[in-house]
């Protein structure tokens, strides 16, 4: 048996994030074949890696044995499906009658019935119901491990506790909290009968472009390493030899393994430049902790090392995880990974297998994956042995994670679910990831008896809850969505009352009486993978800046509260605050953010800042890698930066200058707040010519087959209304360089816009991308008359009907030779969601 040092509980750590259902990169292989094979700089040489051991328990004498008389009963077939995972999305319980698969899981946009939004009781319905398929089957009987990505809470349930994500974790510093958190999640989630979290994330991103930057707890792994231990400690428990993990515990998984969030230029699954000490030194980071508290599996990266993908690295996977690293569960890929290893498709890769990989995820490719797969076992391809090690890894997770007992204490205990208990450790949460910039002139905290005037996002829990929340994506969300948790305008409102004062909401900042203070609430709106990656940091939307100056003009001193996944330069927001605090994405508890900035009764500070900056603040917009101790480090904030009530420090007035130009494009946004996107531009067309309109504001073609106008949706003057004559063909389009929407269109995102329907057409009416077209018409014709609606249109429909996805340089095209009149607005790509269509082409 192997030997392990002792344990530490607040010496290691760990946390929660999702990266699980990436839908990427389909047939894309991103690397040469001559880069499938391990070379000089892509080899890694186990003599130099730290050791690290998993516990002895977990393949203690008494596991083995059991799994060592599974597998004498098990078929080539039974040992094969153990190696599939699939998405709920993709399978039914009736398709385990046939295919023995080993794995489902919940992907970002999966759900019961594919219903986001379902209640808590379906989600363990559709657990039990696989389980009792898998059960029925003859054979070995080897029962299913179900995973899903809570990796900030439950996020995938309505009515769960959603704790910060992990960069405001990892400002609040604390190994104990991480613990807890991960403790409450554990028992939310084995309520409604997952076993499995693909969690927790230890990237250390180091370029805060990339869109996943939230999902790390820090640019420096010193935080990591904090947490990694109590993270697994808090969803696992301790490994006990011969016993299950005990009731309300589940597996986690560590990713992603590695150097996912050292991507050159922060390009999400990217690249990896650089040597095998940096590998080392800074992104294996928490791993060792992980592996020592006992963490039972390791999600392997999408992302590549010098040009080779980790998910087909063999040193990485075997010679150094299950080398020097002592790594004895199981290795699980990342969503259709496998796919874009050299020679494999979704379909078929023993290459990742054969690397180490011990489970495929597969969500949407299962099927001729097993076949393929049980060919390749058949045929020696994939050797017994490698079949072997592989499925005795998977048993080894499944028996330490209890699945072979009948008994399930925890599930269908739906009270659990966002409990007063994990909804206070939730807000305690918040209040630690807090971090003060800026506090000129005492203005926080506010003082009891306070007129208090709150402006911005403040009534939104989606918007402070960021990316993988209900959705993939994060996005359409509302606070209904959300019926055990209180927004930053509620919390806010209720201590400001307490202590004598009146809070009102005005989302535009104005007012009738002028107020003593403003807290204004403002940042990105929600995202996850790719969809968040960014060219520069400049935070572009101009309406909280002209708030605050407006505020400040007016006399009233200002409190920003900033929402973001990452730091951001926001130089001409914190001149324009008295207050700026960096709130992260705090989630469900808003109160949080009032127990810091809001004085009780007494006038008296009920809760100090606590929380610092675990990623470098940017001092120019540019964007480039900005870490503690890289030659040239120069922040707008250090790592480590946080004032306090008790540590109060003097801001001097920030240069405004961005340091970069206004000219950097967006992909994936087209007409957004009212204002056409840069690069893009909007042209008019019909048989007569063209006319384009750079803002898209106004404009008519020069026969009037068409004209635009402003008009007011979510905004003043937000979105635009097409008038077509009729008679002729008459086109609307958004025009800008070609773009490369392959990961989007892989990943099913969609080409979403608000409508509404001023006239009706008659007949055809052709939206396309590039040269595919769909056609919307008798969607158009079914709207009611004056009604804002939302059409969501997958890419992947466009790409059936002829786009190059390749190369998009006209995003939105609405062409029609009838009469009519729509209006829209929010014209952008968006995560598919239950509302997404094909419409024929």
């Amino acid at each position: 048996m192997t030997m392990r040092r002792a344990l530490p509980l607040l010496a290691l750590a760990t946390a929660v994030f999702g990266t699980l259902a990436d839908p990427a990169l389909a047939q894309t292989n991103y690397v040469t074949p001559e880069a499938s094979r391990v070379t000089g700089a892509t080899r890694a040489h186990p003599g130099l890696w730290p050791r690290a051991a998993s516990p002895s328990a977990m393949s203690d004498a008494r596991t083995e044995a059991f799994i060592d008389d599974l597998l004498a009963r098990m078929t080539l077939e039974e040992k094969v499906g153990q190696l599939i995972q699939a998405d709920i999305a993709a399978i039914t319980p009736g398709d385990l009658a046939r295919y023995p698969l080993g794995s489902i899981l919940a992907g970002g946009n999966s759900s019961p019935g594919g219903n986001e939004r379902a209640p808590a009781r379906a989600w363990v319905d559709l657990a039990r119901a696989f389980r009792t398929a898998s059960a029925a089957r003859p054979g070995a009987r080897v029962p299913l491990i179900y995973g899903i990505d809570a990796v900030h809470g439950h996020n995938n349930v309505v009515g769960a506790t959603i704790f910060p994500h992990n960069i405001g974790l990892g400002a609040a510093r604390d190994p104990e909290l991480i613990r807890r958190i991960g403790r409450a999640t554990a028992i939310e989630v084995a309520a409604t009968g997952a076993d499995w979290t693909f969690g927790p994330t230890l990237a250390a991103p180091r370029d805060d472009r990339w869109g996943r930057t939230y999902e790390g707890y820090s640019e420096d792994p010193e935080v990591q390493r904090a947490y990694a231990g109590p993270m697994t400690l808090g969803l696992q428990g301790e490994l006990r030899a011969g016993q299950p993990l005990e009731p309300g515990h589940i597996a986690g998984s560590a990713k992603h393994f590695l150097a996912d969030g050292g991507t050159d230029k922060g390009v999400d699954q990217g690249d990896f430049v650089g040597s095998e000490q940096a590998l080392i030194d800074i992104h294996l980071g928490g791993y060792p902790a992980a592996i020592d508290a006992g963490v039972l599996s390791v999600m392997a990266s999408f992302s590549s090392w010098n040009g080779l993908k980790l998910s087909g690295n063999e040193t990485l996977l075997t010679d150094v995880l299950r080398g020097p690293l002592g790594f004895d569960g199981l290795v699980v890929s990342d969503w259709n990974a496998h796919g874009q290893l050299p020679g494999c498709s979704n379909e078929s890769c023993p290459l990742a297998i054969n690397a180490g990989i011990d489970m495929l995820m597969a969500p949407d490719s299962w099927r001729p994956l097993y076949e393929n797969t049980l060919a390749q076992a058949r045929s020696g391809e994939i050797s017994g042995a490698r079949l072997d090690e592989a499925v005795r890894r998977i048993l080894r997770v499944k028996v330490k994670a209890g699945l072979f007992r009948d008994e399930r204490p925890m599930e269908g205990d739906l009270s659990v679910l966002g409990s007063p208990e994990h909804r206070a450790l939730a807000r305690e949460a918040v209040r630690k990831s807090l971090v003060l910039l800026k506090n000129e002139g005492g203005v926080l905290p506010i003082r009891a008896g306070a007129r208090v005037l709150v402006a911005g996002t403040a009534d939104d829990i989606g918007q402070a809850s960021g990316g993988w929340t209900l959705t993939w994506q994060g996005t359409g969300n509302s606070n209904a969505d959300f019926p055990n948790g209180q927004s930053i305008w509620s919390g806010i409102e209720e201590a400001v009352k307490a202590a004598g004062g009146t809070a009102v909401l005005s989302p535009d900042g104005s007012f009738a009486e002028r107020p003593d203070v403003a807290v204004v609430v403002f940042g990105e709106t929600p995202y996850a993978e790719f969809q968040g990656d960014l060219e520069t940091l400049d935070y572009l939307p101009a309406t909280p800046l002209e708030t605050l100056r407006r505020l400040k003009a007016a006399g009233v001193p200002t409190v920003s509260i900033f929402l973001s996944g990452r730091p951001m330069w926001t130089n001409p927001e914190i001149n324009a605050s008295d207050a700026f605090v960096a709130a992260w994405l705090p989630g469900t508890e808003g109160g949080g953010v009032a127990d810091v900035i809001v004085a009780g009764p007494d006038g008296r500070a009920r809760h100090d800042f606590s929380g610092t900056l675990s990623f470098s603040w940017p001092r120019s917009a540019e964007g480039t890698p900005l870490n503690r101790g890289e030659p040239g480090y120069d922040p707008q904030f250090a790592y480590g930066y946080g004032l306090s009530y008790a540590r109060p420090a003097a801001v001097a007035r920030l240069s405004e200058e961005s340091g970069v130009s206004g000219s950097t494009g967006a992909v994936d946004r087209y007409l957004v707040d009212g204002r056409i996107v840069s690069p893009w531009s909007l042209s008019l067309r019909d048989t007569g010519g063209e006319t384009r309109s750079s803002d898209g504001r106004t404009g008519v073609s020069p026969r009037a087959g068409v004209s635009v106008r402003p008009v007011d949706d979510l905004a003043q003057e937000s979105g635009r209304q097409l008038a077509y004559a009729g008679g002729q063909e008459a086109i609307v389009a958004v025009n800008g360089p070609p773009v490369d929407l392959s990961r989007q269109s892989n990943g099913e995102l969609t080409l979403s816009f608000r409508y509404r329907v001023d006239a009706p057409p008659p007949g055809r009416v052709s939206l396309a991308m590039g040269e595919g077209a769909v056609d919307i018409g008798e969607i158009l014709r079914g709207a009611p008359i004056g009604d804002w609606r939302i059409l969501r249109i997958r890419l992947s429909c466009f790409r059936a009907a002829g786009t190059d996805v390749a190369a998009v340089d006209t995003p939105f095209v609405l062409t029609t030779d009838e009469a009519m009149t729509v209006s829209v607005s929010e014209i952008q790509l968006a995560s598919h969601d239950s509302i997404a269509v094909c419409p024929a082409a």
